[in-house]
């Protein structure tokens, strides 16, 4: 009986550990594609393959660490460049894609490897080829009507920007729209919204673009 609850004692102890050793950060996500992904299915499909290859996805760290770095109040955006519309439930074959990550010029080097671990672990196959890594001042900021996003907007410098409003009647075109896409990342909550502006100025995609009143954006946040 004492060798049974001396091992059980020590699988509990175990299983603190893991827990304890987790990463554990949260914060505030916003993204943005060239193509809508609040949208009806026949849109949706004029679309693909035409559009959607280009994404803009930014976080800001309200608080936790990634390999034991604390990144409280440090943000990085990844810009995204893919051979095919991003998210294509049709698509078979995984995309080619290059990416230019944004880093918050207030991070210190070892903060800097981290932002950067985190995004790539956000981003997933995204940003597996990142073609130039930059630092820039970044501003992110969300706007809540009671618990939920109502608006947000992130500044890098001048290499890339997106302003992100709520969705309102106005953006209805046909009547059938819904939440055709996903987001690319993992998020807790996040909404659609209409991007008012979706801008990358910088250099290694091959393309720079200014898009407006879009129905591409997502607003909400992140816990991991």
């Amino acid at each position: 009986m004492r060798k049974f609850t001396l091992t059980l004692s020590l699988c509990c102890l175990a299983l603190l550990a893991s827990s304890a050793s987790a990463q554990q950060i949260s914060g505030e996500y916003i993204e943005s594609r060239n193509a809508d992904v609040w949208t009806g299915h026949c849109f949706a499909m004029s679309e693909i393959n035409l559009a959607g290859d280009q994404a803009i996805l930014a976080w800001r760290v309200s608080k936790g660490e990634w390999n034991g770095v604390n990144l409280e109040g440090l943000s990085i955006v990844g810009v995204a460049k893919a051979s095919g519309t991003l998210g294509n439930p049709f698509e078979s074959s995984p995309l080619t894609t290059k990416a230019v990550l944004i880093v918050d010029e207030k991070a210190t080097p070892a903060q800097r490897e981290a932002l950067k671990s985190f995004a790539r672990e956000m981003g997933g196959d995204l940003f597996k080829d990142v073609v130039r890594t930059e630092t820039a001042p970044i501003s992110l900021e969300v706007d809540y009507l009671d618990e939920h996003p109502n608006g947000g907007r992130m500044q890098a410098g001048e290499l890339a920007s997106v302003i992100a409003r709520s969705i309102t009647a106005k953006d209805r075109i046909c009547g059938h729209e819904q939440t055709y896409y996903p987001p690319l990342t993992p998020t807790k909550h996040a909404m659609p919204f209409a991007a008012s502006i979706d801008q990358f100025n910088g250099d290694g995609l091959g393309v720079k673009w200014t898009l407006r009143e879009k129905r591409s954006a997502f607003v909400g946040h992140f816990a991991r």
